[in-house]
């Protein structure tokens, strides 16, 4: 087992708990006996689940509401979990935003930058002295399908990702020998608030798209956890577009991506506010 065994003190950490995937990897670490860090930005939500999770499973959940873009916010938070013991990290808060970059507003785009990347690099950091010096640790990072190729009309999102992938995939081989593992899940589409968050809602009605749900991308991604995996990719559609995303040519991939994806990104009617 690569993911330490739950005790008292130790704590499995989820940033983004309060919906979709973070929700879910909240709801199975309890089910698995961790007591939890959940960390988000809508208190209220992070209550109720928390209570909840106390309630079904008779773990200890500690709330933490911080925005991971604000950095002072940020910072109060990598500070706790740089002096807790942290046995999971799930690196999982994201968002996206999309239309064309020269439309974006910049200040979005900087807050998604942090939450993406910075977030994610920041609360490794703070976690991994502690992981090694007791030999044993987990972490996961929430990367994505899209960072396997540039995304016309998502560029920071997919340049995001792409380092979220990077540094998930070089850290687990880093960590060879340690005790202490690191994996990357990437899926790909799933059914969240994401899509809506991201102003594109109206891709989940789309039936081609191969969607796959919160509680498979979750277990998936523990099970992976739980076996020392490096990369986590739920689903089969996901998996192949992973391979055609790294391996196509670009001067093929991106006329396909403009005929196909760049429509229904802009058909959506709004940016993100």
């Amino acid at each position: 087992m690569n993911v330490p065994s739950p005790t008292p003190g130790a704590r499995a950490v989820v940033t983004g708990a309060s919906s979709g995937i973070g929700r879910a990897l909240a709801c199975g670490l309890a089910a698995r006996g961790h007591s939890l860090l959940l960390a988000a930005r809508r208190k209220d939500v992070l209550e109720d689940l928390a209570a909840e999770l106390r309630d079904r499973h008779g773990v200890e959940v500690d709330v933490r509401p911080c925005n991971l873009a604000d950095r002072s916010e940020r910072a109060r938070l990598r500070d706790e979990l740089a002096d807790r013991q942290v046995s999971v990290l799930c690196n999982n808060a994201g968002f996206t935003t999309c239309g064309p970059l020269r439309n974006a507003d910049p200040a979005r785009e900087a807050d998604e930058l942090e939450v993406n990347a910075v977030a994610v690099h920041e609360l490794t950091l703070a976690v991994l002295p502690g992981m090694l010096a007791r030999g044993a640790g987990a972490i996961l990072v929430t990367g994505s399908n899209a960072g396997a190729q540039p995304v016309p009309t998502a560029a920071t999102y997919a340049a995001t990702k792409a380092f979220a992938n990077a540094l998930a995939e070089a850290l687990h081989v880093e960590l060879r020998g340690t005790g202490v593992s690191c994996t990357l899940l990437a899926p790909g589409p799933v059914l969240t608030e994401f899509a809506a968050v991201g102003g594109v809602g109206h891709m989940e009605h789309k039936r081609w798209i191969a969607w796959t749900n919160v509680e498979q991308v979750a277990e998936e991604a523990l099970d992976g956890l739980e076996r020392g995996r490096r990369v986590v990719t739920p689903g089969a559609a996901a998996k192949w577009q992973a391979i055609a995303g790294r391996y196509t040519p670009r001067a093929v991939l991106f006329p396909l991506l403009h005929t196909v994806v760049m429509p229904m990104l802009r058909s959506g009617g709004r940016r993100l506010s």
